[in-house]
């Protein structure tokens, strides 16, 4: 009998709303409508957020459980994060949808942040492919196979620029650049949602984390960011406005402060600059507890007070507060009327009008079929995805004496290092539902691609200690002093033909809260390779690693290096294919690898100085050390070379406003076929405000085959010579720019000055 009034009671609220479709005149009309229906109490209940991560299709076992599902039958869950899978989704759905007052469906959240089932490169990595064509592909899977799992909504993507390599979390973001970033940020958006958050294949992006997260003082997670309004406009925050012109769905606050205020509940950036300067109609999560942070962070004295700030400053849904500050404090604070309930309905709104564009309303479980998860997840088409993307991400960042391609036939190869036969660091940090069972390690990779008669020799070196691994969900410890391995190491070694060393930081070394002092191999790795170097026989490491890394000694020592990063489910293969030539590297880096620590922080698109680096001791530089980077930002090497010539420009004068084209010829100069990243830079040579020695404005990714050319065009606009003064505003001048075209943001090709008028 409960059964059949619920299954009525169902068919009533799909009804309701069903009608509603038919007759309104649009979506607002829709929201407005149910709005009137809701009491205070279920308004504040759609701004709340609470992790769902246990079973709710079994028995209820805990008074967490029961208190969650309680809540939601009351109508005062908006959100779950943490919940997947067709099943379990579909029974969390069901307590909203068929046992609340009103029905109104949850939106559940996720981390698919490069991937879901099937892993893909982290983002530092994806960006490191300037690839945008293969980054939207990737997502689009990621996307595909979230919702299969009856995940509507993801927590990415992450688009804070960063210029500190300390930081953990620069893996999980686009570099140091904001053009490239705002480029990654449309192609990653796009991916997600389609265009069309309609689709039962697409899900809603969140643009994280709004704003200069990227900037921490010391690179420690969480810590106080201080930048200047100038560099804030013109570095951190254009990302976030490309990504409200790609449509993102919704935007998640910062945890740090900005220049003295939290990011959540910053009026001035999130009320003021993103709803209503940039009329961004989507909605603002906060991060975990970050509306209760607001009490460390001295804002605020209690709860109630965050509470208070939060909303009225613009953050319109809580993420599991751990005490419960809107639900608990905001029907005082309208009742007091220190918070109008307008503010509450406006947040409601918003939060509605997502779940109306992903059509829960019309069917709530149409996310959740168990059917179509069992024929999306790990789909043999989603790993070639994988794979051609994990192959665009790898950086050759040396090749002495042309050690690399391997031959295939090279009669004894010995693979050395703690990270060689580990299957669980492929999938870096974030890796969702991935499942080291399905990564493929660099040693497995390497054994499939040589040919029958070719031995492959394994010994790890440095030892990695399980029972002491530090960290959430950390596998092993790498950060160790043990060279008990290393005899043995050397041994295999000195029966090899080439030696390729597998060395960096596992997984769990980068991601959130996992800042490092020292960005040089952990451990005692460095030793292993200069053991490994005593042999004589050529040496190439590949490094997996989730942030730039300082390497002077292995950069001057190593042969061949490359920079493989954390590359998902195909990174043995894709490794594989780089070592043996089966694929001709392409990727060129996101981010400047600083020679030394000290350097930090370090990046192309620095201001000039008055007093610019020279062998002059009144110059900017150190007394004992160089001002330049060891690898610099768009740097990569391919096994074939390109040659640059015939630069020209439409016009070397031009009004305001008119677009110019710029040119260049581009040829395959060696006999393997390569893909270029032909990059563009410009700077403005006198300004009102200091410029930028270097600013990307445009890149293409060509392929040639051998001696092939291609004219490679651009066309720059308006918009490209505009900067933002220290009041927020878009402003550009008439002078001379230098426009610059060139192999990396060092290696220039051709330049000309053109004036603007």
């Amino acid at each position: 009998m409960l059964k059949k009034l619920n299954f009525v009671r169902l068919c009533i609220i799909l009804s309701l709303f069903s009608i509603s479709l038919l007759s309104a005149d649009s979506m607002e009309q829709k929201i407005d409508d149910l709005l009137q229906k809701m009491t205070l109490k279920e308004k504040i209940g759609q701004l709340n957020q609470y992790t769902g991560s246990a079973k709710f299709t079994g028995p209820v076992q805990t008074e967490n459980r029961k208190k969650l599902s309680k809540a939601i039958k009351n109508g005062h869950v908006g959100s779950l994060l943490n919940v997947t899978s067709a099943k379990e989704t579909r029974a969390a759905q069901k307590l909203a949808v068929e046992n609340s007052r009103l029905g109104i469906p949850l939106i559940f959240g996720y981390d698919v942040i490069h991937g879901y089932k099937t892993i893909f490169p982290v983002p530092l990595a994806q960006a490191s492919s300037w690839d945008l064509a293969q980054v939207e592909k990737a997502n689009k899977v990621a996307a595909e196979e979230a919702s299969a799992a009856g995940v509507h909504w993801t927590f990415a993507p992450m688009i804070d620029v960063s210029r500190e390599p300390r930081w953990g979390r620069i893996m999980e973001g686009p570099g140091e650049d904001p053009y490239l970033a705002s480029q990654l940020a449309k192609a990653q958006i796009n991916g997600f949602q389609q265009n069309d958050l309609g689709k039962i294949n697409t899900i809603a992006a969140c643009a994280k984390h709004f704003v200069a997260y990227g900037a921490p003082v010391g690179g420690r997670d969480y810590n106080t960011a201080e930048v200047s309004d100038y560099t804030l406009n013109n570095i951190y925050l254009p990302p976030f406005k490309a990504s409200v012109e790609a449509n993102a769905a919704t935007f998640m606050n910062a945890f740090n402060t900005v220049n003295g205020r939290p990011a959540t509940g910053n009026d001035y950036l999130v009320d003021k600059t993103l709803k209503d300067k940039w009329d961004f109609n989507g909605f603002v999560v906060s991060d975990w507890n970050s509306i209760g942070e607001l009490v460390p962070h001295g804002v605020a004295k209690n709860s109630k007070e965050a509470a208070k700030i939060a909303i009225k400053g613009g953050t319109d849904m809580d993420m599991e507060s751990t005490n419960d500050a809107y639900l608990n404090y905001l029907p005082e604070l309208v009742k007091n009327g220190e918070v109008s309930e307008e503010k509450v309905n406006e947040a409601v709104k918003r939060i509605l009008r997502v779940k109306y564009k992903l059509g829960l309303f019309e069917d709530p479980y149409q996310y959740s079929s168990q059917q179509r998860e069992k024929e999306t997840l790990l789909d043999e088409e989603h790993l070639k995805t994988s794979r051609k993307l994990a192959e665009e991400s790898i950086v050759l960042l040396k090749n002495k004496n042309e050690l690399l391609p391997l031959s295939k036939d090279i009669e004894t190869i010995a693979v050395i290092g703690p990270l060689a036969d580990d299957k669980d660091s492929p999938l870096g940090n974030w890796r969702a539902q991935g499942g080291n069972e399905n990564a493929v390690s660099i040693l497995e990779g390497i054994k499939q691609e040589v040919k029958g008669d070719t031995r492959v020799l394994h010994a790890q070196g440095c030892v990695l200690d399980k029972n002491n691994a530090r960290g959430f969900s950390e596998k092993v410890n790498i950060n160790t002093n043990d060279t008990s391995g290393f005899a043995e190491a050397y041994q295999t070694a000195q029966k090899a033909d080439v030696i390729i060393a597998a060395v960096g930081e596992t997984a769990y070394m980068s991601g959130e809260g996992r800042s490092r002092q020292n960005i040089d191999l952990p451990g005692v790795q460095k030793q292993l390779l200069k053991k490994l170097r005593k042999t004589g026989k050529p040496v190439i490491v590949t490094l997996m690693n989730g942030r730039p890394l300082a390497l002077p000694w292995t950069d001057k020592n190593i042969p061949a290096i490359v920079e493989t990063w954390f590359l998902g489910n195909e990174m043995g293969h894709a490794v594989a294919n780089i070592l043996f030539g089966d694929t001709n590297p392409s990727g060129k880096l996101p981010v400047t690898f600083p020679r030394d620590l000290g350097q930090v922080p370090i990046y192309y698109n620095h201001l000039p100085t008055g007093r610019p680096s020279s062998d002059d001791i009144f110059a900017t530089g150190y007394i004992d050390g160089s001002t330049q980077p060891l690898y610099p930002f768009g740097y990569g090497l391919s096994y074939t070379d390109f040659g640059y010539s015939d630069f020209s420009l439409s016009s070397r004068e031009i009004e305001m406003g008119e677009r110019l084209k710029v040119k260049i010829k581009v040829k395959n100069t060696g006999d393997r076929v390569g893909e270029e990243i032909v990059q563009l830079y410009i700077r403005d040579l006198v300004a009102n405000y200091s410029r930028p020695v270097k600013e990307l404005k445009g890149f293409k990714k060509i392929s040639l085959e051998p001696k092939e050319e291609k004219i490679v065009e651009f066309e720059l606009n308006k918009n490209d010579f505009t900067y933002y003064n220290d009041n927020n505003e878009q402003i550009w001048e008439p002078g001379d720019y230098r426009i610059m075209i060139g192999k990396s943001s060092n290696n220039i090709k051709g330049e000309k000055i053109i004036s603007i008028k």
